[in-house]
């Protein structure tokens, strides 16, 4: 199938064609058409699938049939994602396969001045890419009227549970009309999704590709046992002997983050640090850089990395283990994208032995152990707890590691020009000029 034969505008082909792709990936495939045929849609869409464009094409073909409103006083479609990362990722789509049509759209996320968002909401747009958080700002400012929305997209939505927006996400739904077309985009179908789908979506068309908590054929992983406390020495020693130039590490902490990054750049490794207290320029100016290879190591928290789009990135380090096993599939997925092939190597220390047999249940496989001379951890440390680190907006307390639950989210696939394959991702130019 190519994407003329999905019914697509001829200003939507024009778009696609030029970021270089005619076929459409599998989620893509199955979920255009029954957008366009107005349906509701429970998509499980798992990292590397392409699912933005599964609902960007559709939904710019929708408004395209119409015609542009004059009067923009009321959006007409509302894209809800957890992260500021992912939203903008999000618009970038928005704008780059709408280019050629007359529709205006904003993303609202925090992080940043109220001020510009408010002034291009009042001015009229027919697309909202929003973060539950801030959207719920504006709208107790009166900024926005969500009464005109006839499209719904819930992207990522475990994700957004699992970062307790389950709240936000029931006071705009309650704010919405009850005709509208509804799109719930998931990693996984868990029993909350479900839950949520339920009160949601009118009898919707159910769409998944690949198997639930699958990882990148194309990534080969392994871990290192290693002691708490040489893991930083141990990874300036993996960076130099490899000679890696471009990781994306992740740690636990914000404040782990931080110090990686400062040891790292102490010992001669060009690095920086991304997450959630980072001002919104300061992280986008770290992703490009990092993109540009201006600086060797991204080092940043689960949540922050939401969103994160790089063609071929060739390694992803867990310097922490994630406290969810499902997280680790989204992390490693980073990597290995578009049929390229990376690697995703762990720090594993005693502590964090459960989190690996958790792990390797999900995958239910064993990852490769390696161990590196001179840095064979010391029997006689004993494991200490580890704790969960709170999350957003304060929906949850610190809890034991081994007691966390919750799932992963996947953000969208890059898809090479090379291959010809289907639009995963937005350009690299800014999402908005409201930004």
């Amino acid at each position: 199938m190519k994407f003329t034969e999905l019914g697509l505008d001829a200003g939507i082909l024009r778009a696609v064609a030029d970021q270089g792709y005619d076929t459409p990936t599998p989620i893509q495939a199955q979920a255009i058409p029954v957008v366009l045929a107005g349906r509701d849609l429970m998509a499980a869409a798992q990292t590397g699938t392409g699912k933005t464009a599964g609902f960007v094409l559709p939904m710019l073909q929708l408004f395209s049939q119409g015609g542009a409103s004059t009067r923009r006083s009321k959006p007409r479609a509302l894209v809800l994602a957890p992260t500021r990362e992912l939203a903008i990722q999000v618009q970038e789509s928005v704008r780059t396969y709408g280019k050629h049509l007359a529709l205006r759209s904003t993303p609202i996320f925090g992080g940043v001045g109220l001020g510009p968002q408010t002034s291009a909401l009042r001015a009229g747009v027919d697309i909202v890419v929003a973060t539950p958080g801030r959207l719920l700002d504006h709208i107790n400012q009166r900024n926005i009227d969500l009464s005109g929305i006839e499209i719904l997209v819930l992207d990522e939505a475990d994700r957004m549970l699992d970062m307790g927006f389950i709240r936000d996400i029931r006071k705009i739904l309650a704010l919405l009309p009850k005709k509208k077309q509804s799109l719930l985009f998931s990693a996984t179908f868990s029993e909350e999704i479900r839950i949520l789908a339920t009160g949601l979506l009118d009898n919707p068309v159910t769409v998944e590709v690949a198997r639930r908590n699958a990882t990148a054929e194309g990534v080969t992983q392994c871990l290192y046992y290693v002691d708490r406390e040489r893991k930083r020495d141990l990874l300036v020693r993996l960076i130099g002997d490899h000679n890696w130039h471009q990781v994306l590490v992740f740690t636990r902490t914000k404040h782990g983050a931080d110090a990686l990054a400062e040891r790292l750049t102490k010992s001669g490794i060009s690095a920086a640090a991304l997450h959630g207290n980072k001002s919104q320029g300061q992280r986008t100016r770290a992703l490009d850089d990092f993109k540009r290879l201006k600086t060797n190591v991204l080092v940043a928290t689960d949540i922050a990395a939401r969103g994160i789009d790089i063609d071929e990135l060739p390694h992803v380090v867990n310097f922490d283990l994630p406290n969810v096993a499902e997280d680790y599939v989204h992390r490693i997925g980073r990597t290995g994208r578009a049929g390229s092939s990376g690697e995703a190597t762990s720090l594993v220390c005693i502590d964090e032995h459960k989190l690996l047999r958790d792990i390797e249940k999900l995958l239910k496989r064993e990852i490769e152990k390696r161990l590196l001379p001179g840095f064979e951890p010391d029997p006689s440390i004993k494991a200490e707890p580890i704790m969960k680190p709170r999350t957003a907006r304060g929906a949850r307390q610190a809890t034991p590691a081994g007691k966390a639950h919750g799932t992963a989210s996947r953000s969208a696939p890059p898809a090479t020009k090379a291959n010809h394959r289907a639009p995963s991702r937005g350009a690299h130019h800014s999402g908005s000029r409201h930004q």
